[in-house]
């Protein structure tokens, strides 16, 4: 059953005079439940088809569903609302709040949508992650890799359909990296979630269930 369907989607920039397309025209039909890999050299279009599949960048031309959804139909409110139940985002520089702490950080999606929190759920996440013991420091007291757990913890919490995570090993280490995608894997898998990784990192590619190669904003076959 497809999770994510994306029908003929272009994505142009203009720039003065000038036009780029940062996506040219591409089909694509991720599963539910499965684990996709996006790879491609810098400027291929990898991370624009990223986000215009979790929406937070409408293409010029085309379509995309999210469980059956036509999410470039909606306008930006109702974006923000599907966003916020359906999907979860992880970005290679962590995006957390600085001045809230881990455990307001993980959270403030569900504070957002006025909802209650499933205090089992919660402890269970924060569990498989390893973070119990950090939940009331700051962001900046927190390592990398540390920072990165909060973050998929935080991605995890409204339990979305699709997980969506842009080089979410970038910034790390490569034992630190591992764990990170293993942590990712054990998630998902457990609460049976559609995983789209960006990543330049072969090792990581090679742990997905399929690896689509972005080469001027197409899909190379």
């Amino acid at each position: 059953m497809e999770i994510i369907t994306a029908r003929s989607i272009k994505k142009v920039y203009q720039t003065n005079s000038l036009e780029v397309k940062a996506i040219d025209c591409v089909n694509l039909q991720v599963e539910k439940g499965e684990f996709v890999a996006i790879t491609g050299s810098s400027g291929s279009g990898k991370t624009t088809l990223l986000n215009i599949l979790g929406g937070l960048v409408q293409p010029t031309n085309g379509a995309v569903y999210v469980g059956g959804y036509d999410i470039s139909g909606m306008d930006a409110e109702e974006l923000t609302k599907f966003r916020r139940k359906h999907i979860g985002f992880v970005f290679q520089d962590y995006n957390l709040i600085p001045v809230m702490n881990v455990y307001e950080n993980i959270c403030f999606p569900l504070e957002l949508e006025n909802k209650e929190i499933n205090e089992d759920f919660y402890n269970e996440v924060i569990s498989m992650l390893g973070i119990e013991e950090k939940i009331y420091q700051m962001p900046d007291h927190l390592s990398g890799g540390q920072q990165q757990r909060v973050a998929i913890a935080r991605a995890l919490i409204s339990e979305p359909d699709v997980v969506l995570a842009d080089e979410p090993t970038g910034n790390l280490d490569s034992r630190t990296s591992e764990f990170v995608i293993d942590l990712l894997e054990e998630m998902v898998k457990k609460l049976k979630q559609t995983l789209v990784i960006v990543t330049h990192d072969e090792k990581v590619a090679r742990r997905a269930d399929r690896v689509i190669e972005m080469a001027d904003g197409n899909i190379r076959i």
